[in-house]
Formats: C-alpha cells, sequence, structure tokens
C-alpha cells in the first residue's frame, strides 16, 4: 500500500453547524484583515502574530510550536510577489511538511472539528479539512485571489472515503488544479481520477462540482455554515505596520 494511503481524511462534515467545545488555545491573529479585506499584504504591512499570541503559544505548545508560526510568517511575508504558481507549491509544500495527519477523534476528541490555522500550526496535527483550510487563507494572505480558490468536497475512490482538497482554478472553463495532503504533487483534476468531486465552497458561496470548470453555484446555500463558524473563531486585527 502507498505511504500516502496511510495520510486520509475521514468524516465528511455535516451541513448543519454544531456548537463544540475547545481544548486547544484559541488566539487572535491577522487573518481576517488580511484575507478578506486585503488583495495581498503590501510592502508597507507585515502579517505578524503578536507577542501575546507567541508567548501563549510558547507557553502551551513549546518552542517547537513557536518555530513553525514563524516559519509560516516568514513564509507570507517573503512571497508576496511571487507568481501564483510559485506561492501554490510553497503553501502546498509548508503545509504538507509542517502538519501530520490525525482525525478529529484522536486529536480534538470530537467527530468532526475544522481547526482555525493557527490551531493547526499550534498543535502540528490535523485532518484533510484543516489542511485544506491552512493553504486556503496562507494563499488568501500572500494575494491569491479569493474567486480563485475553492476547498472542494470530493469522494477519495481509492480510499473509498470523503475527503477535502483546495483547488485553484487560474481561468473559467480550465481544469482546476488539486492541493492535496495525500500527494505533494499539484496537478489538473483531469490527472486525478483517484478523486470524484462533489461541491466546492469560499467565502462567496457554495458550487456542485464537476471536474471541469466552477460547476454550478446553488444560492442561498446553508452548506457553507462550518466555514463560516470558523470564520468567526478568527478573530480580526489590523495588520501592523512595517
Amino acid at each position: 500500500m502507498p505511504v500516502w494511503i496511510k495520510r486520509r481524511c475521514l468524516n465528511m462534515p455535516s451541513f448543519v453547524a454544531a456548537s463544540r467545545k475547545r481544548t486547544a488555545l484559541v488566539l487572535g491573529c491577522t487573518f481576517l484583515v488580511c484575507l478578506l479585506s486585503l488583495k495581498g499584504l503590501t510592502n508597507a504591512t507585515l502579517f505578524e502574530l503578536s507577542a501575546q499570541v507567541m508567548a501563549d503559544t510558547e507557553a502551551q505548545f513549546g518552542g517547537t510550536a513557536v518555530a513553525r508560526l514563524n516559519r509560516w510568517q516568514r513564509l507570507i511575508n517573503r512571497n508576496q510577489d511571487a507568481s501564483d504558481w510559485q506561492k501554490l507549491h510553497l503553501v502546498n509544500q509548508f503545509a504538507n511538511r509542517e502538519v501530520a495527519f490525525a482525525s478529529d477523534q484522536e486529536h480534538w476528541g470530537a467527530v468532526d472539528y475544522w481547526a482555525t490555522p493557527l490551531e493547526s500550526l499550534q498543535t502540528s496535527k490535523g485532518d484533510c479539512e484543516d489542511y485544506a483550510i491552512l493553504k486556503y487563507f496562507t494563499l488568501r494572505a500572500m494575494g491569491v485571489p479569493e474567486e480563485k480558490l475553492r476547498l472542494m468536497y470530493v469522494r477519495a475512490l481509492e480510499l473509498n472515503e470523503p475527503h477535502m482538497v483546495l483547488i485553484y482554478t487560474e481561468k473559467p472553463g480550465q481544469y482546476p488544479l488539486v492541493l492535496d495532503n495525500l500527494i505533494n504533487e499539484i496537478l489538473p483534476a483531469n490527472k486525478r481520477p483517484d478523486l470524484k468531486p462533489v461541491y466546492s465552497f469560499n467565502a462567496q458561496g457554495l458550487w456542485l462540482a464537476r471536474a471541469q470548470g466552477l460547476g454550478k453555484k446553488v444560492e442561498n446555500s446553508a452548506g457553507v455554515a462550518q466555514f463560516e463558524q470558523l470564520l468567526a473563531r478568527i478573530e480580526p486585527l489590523t495588520p501592523l505596520a512595517n
């Protein structure tokens, strides 16, 4: 059995959001402003976590967690002017390297939990949804437009399990590129016969998926409820000036 088969995602979340208790640290970061209000950071701004976040992270998760957060900040700040192609590969490699797979049950003691990027990096663990979420928000902070990015639910056919990936579409009608925790190589969707698309979404809405193109948007869908809950847990702070 290939090694990547062992790194998988086990749970398809319900469309109905449920409240859950949180046992790990939930701290504010600059993400919501950087990702949803800005097209990307400029030369006059930095993505920078507060000193309090870093101190609390070290107290609860140790110096290795602080080092991961520092690598994350450097990744975002040093690659603002890179091409989208370069950003995709840097972020995909970073997330797959820095986060080890763990099911929500063993990690959070819950059937289904969507971690913020900060939570995934503090604990260095996550499932397929957490990889996709970390990649999505990191690319948004690096200036990749939201309309090019979607989180996509698929069926991992070789595992016979639901799975989540991040997809990037340069232009409407093109096959999207797939960023996956199962393999490190970024391939177009038509080169991933092991994945059967189901639906995709971002902060703009939910789409019924198809392998080529953007699919059909579902108006007024409740399918992004968990994503909206995730956004609500990311406290917006103004980026620090350089």
